[in-house]
Parts: structure tokens; C-alpha cells; sequence
């Protein structure tokens, strides 16, 4: 212990910070974390459930505490391991800090059932990660700055090579923020952006910026609690107001500079919005991966703007240069960004991949991830986690030579009980995972859509210096030859963009469904396409065409976009409507699951049928109707409407209308 408060002294000295890995029992481990906390002062921040510190969080509330500063801490994987907490909350603590694991026995952990697996493995129980496991272990055993205590062995402190000393940030701006900030105060009207990885600076830059200007500046960011390191630098020229009270009442805050911070946590439409009241502003955001959006920010929303100058900080301010704990986080979540600047132009080879073929994950599923999280929008270390454990994930890589050019994450679906796939559609169910399958059933047509199994496209990038020489559409072709055998289709949901349903087009997939609301991430509607490989496949491709060719009419004044679908006018009602309208009225089908079949029944019925008229003819929004028909809510109203389409069933056909019910009520009953 006399060791380790010496190397703790040490660090604080050189500027760094390391892990200790604790593995073994749960009360042994406890023991040495009491002890731990006595022997080294710090702030001892404990992450995960059942706290031992007085000062703790969950890790699902670890993003709250990013932009916060911490001395020392500890994160409990005893029982399962988040992997975007733990990165959270190595880039909170400070130079001098050691990142205590708790781990279970160390040759007992890649078999132990991961607690953290119910959130992505789409599985109802959790699963062992024996894949990422033996990866974190190897980054591990590997690194000789981390330390590994077992239970029954004793902690052995290694004469560490000497680092030079290192000096603190005093609140002056070092040399790389001196740069850009000269050229932020001179800034014309317009938009900058300053990424950087954890560490590096950027609210400070943006506090000292906040300070220095001549006229007013506000701060706006996901959450106040986080912009603690700003505030402490703008000084009393810091003026923080929430994103959705600048954007209900923008006049009340005029300024000449906004100041966004980690804007990449933000939707991209609340941002698009905020821009554009204000003459000057500046972005900040991290492009670290445990951040989910920060890569995908630079690529996606900062290149739809018009004009923007885009800075970098690539220098640790608050750690010293080759820090030891941010270079092992790094190499386990593989946080080092693909070099998109060169690419091998030698003709690509496509192969399969199969992640049980070996405990450790290979070199080229390494690369594979690095691809797929500096090219997509959303990839984080948790689509690590289940890239490399998950069940029923398939992967095509292209690559020339020993470098991966292309990949493609495929994931199965479907395959439900004819029952189960019914109670999904009727809105009495919706079990894990299954993205593409249980949304044909809850939001399409066909009942028994779920019974059909499909592979879905849930990740797919080319290297930007090999695009559009069709290696995308020679991965899908090659996921078609190699599914045809086992799956009845090929589906993909994405944000619909007219770039990319050329593409999707272009591999044979037809369009089948279009959400009506936007994403809060990119800002577009989710859309959902089929390419059939049976003839079950062809079927319901085929009757989910024609569903939405006839809906396209109600459908289109919902969606600002306009669709690439030819209407079929019918304005009479089907059997499938009458099916459709019965799950509404009697089950939990949502409205805008409905809207082609509501408003044909609209143009049939001659009752009043006020709330729906209001609300899909009109299309009112919901606190207006309430207001008008005295209404408590949005709740109330929903019930409202299944009761009007109820009353029309019924006199157009009461019989019909009361078989249909009681065949749909029996659903509800299953479990």
C-alpha cells in the first residue's frame, strides 16, 4: 500500500492517470476499496448500482457528469460492464487519479452472465461476453502502466519509468487555444466548430472566448451540470439558458453569440434552429465514440451547413501527453480513428465473417468497427459489445490486403410465433430486439409479418476514398447469395434521405414504410425497405407495396419530404382496413399506423366522428382538439378515437365489426 501511495504522488507529479483492476470476490473487493479510500484523499466517485462511497452515480446517469472533474474513482463490473460509462468516466478524472475495476475472479469473468447484455443482446436474460471479455483482458495483461490485483495475490506496485514533471492549465490559454481563440474574436458572422477528443480543452476555450468578447454571449448545452469548467472560465460573462427556453422565446434572448456546448447531444433539428437566430455562434462537441453522435456530428451536420470553420485541439490539457488510463481505454473500445485521408485503390475482395470462430476478435473485425464508427452516425462501444457477442450478427468485409476498405452488419430477425406476431400487430406486445420485423407487424399490414425471418442491415461503410465504385451494392449482393438459403428478405431501416434510398434502390430493396415523425438524431424519417429472397419474402414485400402506394395519399401531408411512391387511389374499404381499423378500435394499433384505412373509413361513414376527423382530416394538433372537444389530453383523445372508429364498424357492419373484435381480444391474452 506504502508502494502505491508513493506511484499515486508520482503520477499527480507526472500529470497522469492509470487503472487498477480489483478482481476477485465481492466482499474481498469491497474490503480493498475501504482501505483504498482511507490510504489516497480524492472525491472517490463510485459508478454502478449498490454504492459503497458516499459520492456515486449509475451508469446510466454517467453522461450526466461529463464536463465535471473528479479525483479517483470507482467503477463496479462485477456484475456487468458499460462500456460507454466506463470511457465516461475515465475522460472525468483528473491528472493524478487512479480508475478503480471491480471485476469478478479473473479466469471465471468472460463465462459470467453481463448484467449490462439485457440492454443490447436483444436476448430476455443476460448472456456471458465472452468475446469482449478476453479482449479487455488482453488490453489488460498487455499494458504495462495498468494494475491487476487477484484475490489471494498479492498487489504488486512495478518501479515505473520516471516522466517528466508536468504543469496544470493556470487559466491561460495554451498555445493551440491561443491560436483558434484569435481567430474566434475576429470571427465574422457565421458558425465554428471545435472538436476534440476528452481532455483537450474545448470548454475552456469556450469559456475564455465567453469572457473576452465585446458583446453579449449566451451558453446553451444538453444539461447545465455539465458546463461547470465552462462557467469557471467565462467568470461572471456566463449566461446559460436550457435549449428549449432559448427556442421558445428566442426574442427574449438576444446576443451576439451563442455558445453551444457538446452540441453533438443535441437533436440535430433543435440545433438547426438554434443556429440560425444568432449572428455568430460556436459548437463544441467530442468525437470520441462513447458520446454516440460526435463523429457522426462532423460528418453528417456540420457538413450541411453552408459555411463553417471547423477547428481541432489535439493536445491533453487537463493530463499529460500519452496518458496511461486514456491510452488503455482507447485500445479496449478502440477509440483511434480510421486514417480516411489514404486507401489501398487495388480491387476489393469480399469474405464473410463469423465472430464465434475465435475468443479473441480479429485484426480485421477490429478494423471492420473502426470503419463503421468513423463513418456512422450512431456507432458507439456498445454496437462493440454487440458486434462481438450478440447473437445471430453476420458481418462481409472488403477488403485489399491486409486493410478493410468496406463493411457490412448484418443481424437476424423474425422467426416469431404466429401468435405472438399477431399480438404484436394488435399492440398487446413488443418483445426484444427484432427492429425491422416487429415494426411490419405493429406498423404494417400483415399480422404474421414477424413469423418470416429476415436479415437486417443494421451497419454499412466504404471507406470515403472507395465510394461509389460499388462496393456497397457488391456487399449487399453478397449478403443476398449467402441469406437465400435461410432468411425469406433482406431489410434495412435508415433516415430517409434522397442519397441514400438511391442507393438502397440501386440493391433492389423496395420501399415498404415511412415514419411520420423525424428522428431526434438526424432529423429525417425513419424509413424501412425489403429486398425478398423467397417467395413468402415476395409476398409480403409485395402487400406491404401495395399497402403504402395506397396510403401515400393521407400519408405524404404528414411528411414534409416527398416520396418516391406512386399512388394507387382507392377510396374504399378492404378487408385489409377492416382489420386494420378493428386493431385500432379494439386493440393498440398506434394512428399513425392507420391513417390511409382511418380516412377511408372517414370518406365511408356519415357520423359525426369528431376527434378523428379533427385529428386525421384536419389534422389539428392534439392540444387544440382537446381544448375544443374538453378533453383531458392526449391520452383521453386516443381513446376517443377507438371509440368513433368503434361506432362506425359497427353500423356499417355490426356483425363483421363484433367478429373481428372478439378474434382480436383473444390476443391479449397471450403470453
Amino acid at each position: 500500500m506504502e508502494q502505491l501511495r508513493q506511484a499515486t504522488a508520482s503520477m499527480a507529479e507526472a500529470g497522469i492517470r492509470r487503472m487498477i483492476v480489483m478482481a476477485g470476490e465481492r466482499l474481498w473487493s469491497s474490503q480493498q476499496i475501504s482501505s483504498l479510500t482511507r490510504l489516497l484523499p480524492g472525491d472517490w466517485l463510485w459508478v454502478g448500482a449498490a454504492p459503497e462511497l458516499p459520492l456515486h452515480c449509475a451508469t446510466s446517469a454517467m453522461r450526466t457528469l461529463l464536463g465535471r472533474e473528479f479525483l479517483h474513482a470507482v467503477f463496479d463490473a462485477r456484475n456487468g460492464l458499460d462500456a460507454e460509462a466506463l470511457a465516461a468516466l475515465a475522460g472525468t478524472l483528473r491528472a493524478g487519479s487512479w480508475l478503480v475495476l471491480l471485476a469478478p475472479s479473473w479466469n471465471d469473468w468472460p463465462m459470467q452472465p453481463d448484467c449490462d447484455s439485457s440492454r443490447w443482446s436483444e436476448q430476455s436474460e443476460a448472456i456471458p461476453t465472452p468475446h469482449f471479455i478476453t479482449h479487455l483482458q488482453h488490453c489488460i495483461r498487455t499494458d504495462s502502466e495498468c494494475l491487476l490485483w487477484q484475490q489471494h495475490q498479492p498487489l504488486r506496485v512495478p518501479v515505473y519509468s520516471p516522466r517528466p514533471s508536468w504543469h496544470a492549465a493556470n487559466g491561460a490559454p495554451f498555445e493551440e487555444q491561443a491560436a483558434i481563440l484569435n481567430e474566434l474574436l475576429q470571427m465574422p458572422a457565421g458558425v465554428s466548430v471545435v472538436t476534440a477528443a476528452r481532455g483537450r480543452g474545448k470548454s475552456a476555450l469556450a469559456g475564455m472566448l465567453l469572457r473576452r468578447i465585446a458583446g453579449k454571449g449566451l451558453v446553451t448545452a444538453p444539461g447545465k451540470a455539465a458546463t461547470d469548467v465552462l462557467a469557471n472560465h467565462a467568470g461572471d460573462r456566463f449566461n446559460f439558458v436550457a435549449p428549449d427556453a432559448l427556442l421558445a422565446n428566442t426574442e427574449a434572448f438576444q446576443a451576439d453569440w451563442l455558445i453551444v456546448d457538446e452540441a453533438a447531444a443535441l437533436p440535430a433539428p433543435q440545433l438547426r434552429k438554434l443556429i440560425s437566430h444568432f449572428p455568430r455562434v460556436l459548437l463544441t462537441t467530442t468525437v470520441q465514440g462513447y458520446e454516440g453522435t460526435g463523429r457522426g456530428f462532423v460528418l453528417k451536420f456540420c457538413a450541411s451547413l453552408d459555411s463553417l470553420t471547423r477547428y481541432t485541439l489535439s493536445t491533453p490539457i487537463r493530463w499529460a501527453s500519452n496518458d496511461p488510463l486514456e491510452k488503455l481505454i482507447d485500445s479496449v473500445l478502440l477509440f483511434d480513428e480510421v486514417d480516411v485521408t489514404t486507401a489501398s485503390q487495388s480491387a476489393a475482395s469480399l469474405q464473410l465473417i463469423e465472430c464465434e470462430d475465435e475468443i479473441q476478435p480479429s485484426q480485421q473485425l477490429q478494423q471492420m468497427y473502426r470503419l463503421l464508427s468513423g463513418a456512422h452516425y450512431r456507432t458507439t462501444p456498445l454496437d462493440w459489445r454487440r458486434m462481438l457477442d450478440a447473437p445471430g450478427q453476420h458481418f462481409i468485409a472488403a477488403t485489399t490486403g491486409n486493410e478493410t476498405i468496406g463493411a457490412t452488419w448484418l443481424v437476424e430477425e423474425g422467426g416469431l410465433d404466429e401468435k405472438l406476431s399477431r399480438a404484436v400487430w394488435a399492440g398487446f406486445r413488443r418483445p426484444r430486439g427484432n427492429l425491422v420485423a416487429q415494426s411490419l407487424a405493429a406498423h404494417g399490414g400483415s399480422p404474421l409479418a414477424a413469423t418470416l425471418k429476415g436479415l437486417r442491415v443494421s451497419r454499412i461503410a466504404v471507406h470515403p476514398l472507395r465510394q461509389r465504385q460499388q462496393i456497397g451494392q457488391q456487399m449487399i449482393a453478397l449478403a443476398k447469395t449467402h441469406a437465400r438459403q435461410t432468411v425469406d428478405y433482406l431489410s434495412v431501416s435508415f433516415g430517409f434521405t434522397d442519397e441514400l434510398w438511391r442507393f438502397w434502390a440501386s440493391c433492389g430493396f423496395a420501399l415498404v414504410r415511412v415514419g411520420s415523425h423525424r428522428e431526434a438524431s438526424s432529423g429525417c424519417y425513419t424509413a424501412m425497405a425489403l429486398l425478398p429472397l423467397t417467395l413468402p419474402g415476395e409476398a409480403l414485400t409485395e402487400h406491404e407495396q401495395r399497402r403504402l402506394q395506397r396510403d401515400i395519399t393521407w400519408l405524404q401531408p404528414w411528411i414534409e419530404d416527398l416520396l418516391p411512391v406512386i399512388p394507387r387511389e382507392e377510396a374504399t374499404l378492404n378487408s385489409d382496413d377492416w382489420q386494420e381499423l378493428a386493431g385500432f378500435a379494439f386493440g393498440h394499433r398506434p394512428l399513425e399506423a392507420c391513417l390511409g384505412s382511418l380516412n377511408r373509413l372517414l370518406l365511408t361513414s356519415n357520423l359525426p366522428l369528431n376527434a378523428l376527423r379533427g385529428r386525421v382530416q384536419q389534422r389539428l394538433n392534439v392540444d387544440t382538439l382537446c381544448q375544443q372537444l374538453q378533453v383531458s389530453g392526449r391520452k383521453a383523445l386516443l381513446n376517443v378515437m377507438r371509440q368513433e372508429v368503434q361506432r362506425a364498424l359497427e353500423k356499417l357492419d355490426e356483425q363483421q365489426c363484433i367478429a373481428l373484435k372478439n378474434a382480436l381480444l383473444q390476443l391479449q391474452f397471450f403470453h
